[in-house]
């Protein structure tokens, strides 16, 4: 499989093959951005569940998240960016 092109796997094979390259790794911070968009509730549960583990073994994680229940399954603080949106102005 090394040999053939990234274009060869639909996108929802790339996908799982960029979660599991993220998650292998052994560093200090994982950045997720929207790891669970386009995934089945069975892979979004799995995902879910490597996030919990990363937490556990303690990682820092920071991610965006649009799925909502994803992100208060696994989020221990939520900053919520609307607020600095391009064209509002602080009080």
């Amino acid at each position: 499989l090394w040999a053939l092109p990234p274009a060869t796997f639909s996108g929802g094979e790339q996908q799982r093959v960029n979660i599991a390259r993220g998650f292998i790794t052994e560093h200090p911070i994982l950045l997720l951005d929207e790891p669970t968009a386009s995934l089945d509730a069975r892979n979004r549960d799995v995902v879910v569940e490597l996030i919990d583990a990363k937490k556990t073994a303690g990682v820092a994680l920071l991610g965006i998240f649009h799925d909502l229940d994803v992100r208060d399954a696994v989020a221990d603080r939520v900053i919520d960016v609307t607020a600095f949106a391009a064209g509002k102005i602080a009080a």
